[in-house]
């Protein structure tokens, strides 16, 4: 049996489970883009087919932050191998981080992933897939369903989902909190959605020197899928994600210490 990353990737995009008590429904006034580091992160991501099986699918990410005319520039490129598979260009606003252009290209798609290059423009109201630049004349499915996503995430609050773990690094975060965060994937079929994580601990990452790295431990639960992030108190980025899908396959994102860049 095959699995894709984007098959794994297609996971993120389930409904939340209920939404708990306390949950702070995040806006641009709970979260501090200050604490976003500009430059060069990498990531080495990796599949097992097994709590002990070996690695699979190894694919180094590169995640490039910059601060340009009151606008935050997050570039990401994602290595399989000898082979760039994916790209993206993205601009946020500084202070609120709301998204406003959103470009990315695939090697390959699939049914709900379109291959080739998408634009997404939020104030101008445009997304262009491929030179093709979608309305509401469009007839075929998903267009529409992206079309359709892509307006409504403009009349409501919504942060690129895309860019998930740079706005995991922003949060107010404190033992025992609960946040809904409104995540929308520019350009793909599934919308904008409400999105629960939870912070459920702490617990500690060894580093260089044995170092012990104080984390906060942030997870996202749906049905067959759950995921745990670890969150560096001190700095606030992302070190460490652990996936866990039908309690059978594993997906890892394992933050690299220092860049060859």
């Amino acid at each position: 049996m095959r699995f894709s990353v984007l098959a794994f990737a297609l996971l993120l995009h389930l409904s939340s489970f209920a939404n708990p008590g306390d949950t702070l429904d995040i806006t641009s006034k709970h979260i501090s883009t200050a604490v976003l580091k500009q430059g060069t992160h990498q990531y080495l991501v990796y599949f097992k087919m097994g709590k002990d099986k070996p690695i699979s699918k190894p694919q180094f990410w590169t995640r490039t932050i910059q601060l340009q005319n009151n606008q935050l520039v997050i570039d990401q490129r994602w290595v399989a191998e000898d082979t760039i598979v994916h790209t993206t260009h993205s601009v946020c606003d500084a202070k609120t981080f709301t998204p406003v252009t959103h470009e990315f290209w695939w090697k390959s798609g699939s049914q709900w992933i379109n291959a080739g290059t998408t634009k997404v423009d939020f104030p101008a109201g445009k997304l262009v897939v491929n030179d093709h630049e979608l309305s509401d004349q469009d007839t075929t499915q998903r267009f529409k369903e992206a079309w359709q996503g892509f307006t409504n995430s403009r009349t409501q609050t919504n942060f690129n989902w895309h860019l998930d773990l740079e706005v995991f690094s922003t949060l107010p975060f404190k033992k025992d909190a609960v946040f809904r965060i409104p995540f929308y994937d520019p350009a793909t079929r599934t919308g904008l959605q409400q999105v629960v994580y939870t912070v459920t601990g702490s617990a500690q990452l060894e580093g260089y020197d044995q170092q012990k790295i104080d984390c906060w431990l942030l997870v996202h639960e749906t049905k067959g899928n759950k995921e745990t992030f670890w969150i560096s108190k001190k700095t606030k980025e992302v070190l460490k994600l652990e996936q866990v899908i039908n309690n059978q396959f594993y997906r890892y994102k394992i933050k690299i210490a220092t860049s060859s860049l």
